[in-house]
């Protein structure tokens, strides 16, 4: 148990502080206008997310595995922004830079716990396109809802695992020094070094986590997208391939506007400037929630067709209640 308490060994109470400080983008002039336009990012998040909700939710032929994972990533960009924006305008803008201890943990613990299930979701997105364009006639039996709803449940599983398991770590560290996070959130990284006893526990976390949760769902998506390519190249009409291919472009887009941004940070890491750091991943974690439904919605013609058929019924519904008014 001493490798989960190291000051267990050193024979000194836990210190835990009674609040940290979030220093964000400080002396950078004018950063008030970038919060705001994360907060615009923001609402463009929620009526965008929202909108792609109901539409799956009211049209029953939008209800397939596919779709039951695009509601879910739909979910978890409202959950992960509101658990995000929301603080950071009362830190930032507010100016309530204090957090509690424990606050600090939650919001640790959200914000992580949506950035894990962005990935897993578009993983599950990766696979069941995989099933769909090279097992086109096992597909309705090899990925059926209750599969597709295994995938997600145990997605979220292993995602509150992995993120209570780096939270409960921190909570076996001792603050005695600085309590100022060089960050726009409670981040595990910032927060574990500065601890004045051994976080090697945390460091392994840290270095283990980004491959589970970020290098190998990728592996998995570019290996799955290279394997469409060659079911692709034996489909002998144009016609077929070019049809599945846009059915793939919208999910590639997605992938692209997630992991692109978090490749150039970890890529960068030791040579980009705090700053730099702090911003990009501020944009990583409001960016996708607010342009995903963008994306689905002008790439995917099921989405597009749902939504001409919505609003055309409801014009027609306001027509037919103007003429019963007339008539009475």
């Amino acid at each position: 148990m001493s490798w989960f308490n190291p000051a267990a060994d050193e024979n000194v109470s836990l210190v835990r502080p009674d609040y940290f400080v979030i220093s964000g983008l400080s002396g950078v002039r004018h950063i008030q206008l970038y919060y705001v336009f994360l907060f615009l990012l923001y609402l463009l998040s929620l009526l965008g997310n929202g909108a792609v909700m109901a539409v799956i939710c009211l049209d029953r032929g939008l209800r397939t595995p596919k779709y039951v994972a695009v509601f879910n990533l739909a979910l978890v960009d409202v959950l992960g922004s509101s658990a995000l924006v929301p603080k950071l305008l009362d830190i930032f803008l507010l100016g309530h830079r204090r957090i509690a201890y424990g606050e600090c943990l939650a919001f640790l613990f959200f914000c992580y716990t949506s950035l894990c299930m962005q990935s897993f979701n578009l993983l599950a997105l990766a696979y069941d396109r995989l099933l769909a364009i090279t097992f086109p006639l096992h597909y309705p039996v090899r990925m059926t809802h209750r599969r597709m709803l295994s995938l997600i449940a145990a997605s979220w599983l292993l995602a509150v695992v992995l993120v209570l398991a780096a939270a409960g770590l921190l909570t076996r560290l001792s603050f005695c020094r600085s309590l100022v996070i060089n960050s726009y959130f409670c981040d595990h990284g910032q927060i574990y070094r500065l601890a004045c006893n051994s976080h090697f526990p945390s460091y392994v976390v840290s270095c283990v986590y980004p491959v589970v949760i970020f290098w190998l769902p990728l592996a998995f998506i570019l290996l799955s997208y290279v394997s469409i390519g060659c079911a692709l190249a034996k489909v002998a009409a144009a016609a077929e391939r070019l049809k599945a291919f846009k059915t793939c472009v919208a999910h590639l887009s997605l992938v692209a506007v997630y992991f692109v941004p978090l490749l150039v940070t970890f890529t960068l890491m030791e040579n980009i400037h705090p700053h730099a750091r702090i911003i990009n991943l501020s944009l990583t974690s409001v960016f996708p929630p607010a342009f995903n439904p963008i994306i689905y919605t002008l790439q995917t013609q099921e989405i597009k067709e749902s939504l001409k058929k919505l609003l055309a019924g409801r014009r027609r519904g306001k027509v037919a209640a103007g003429r019963h008014a007339a008539v009475c």
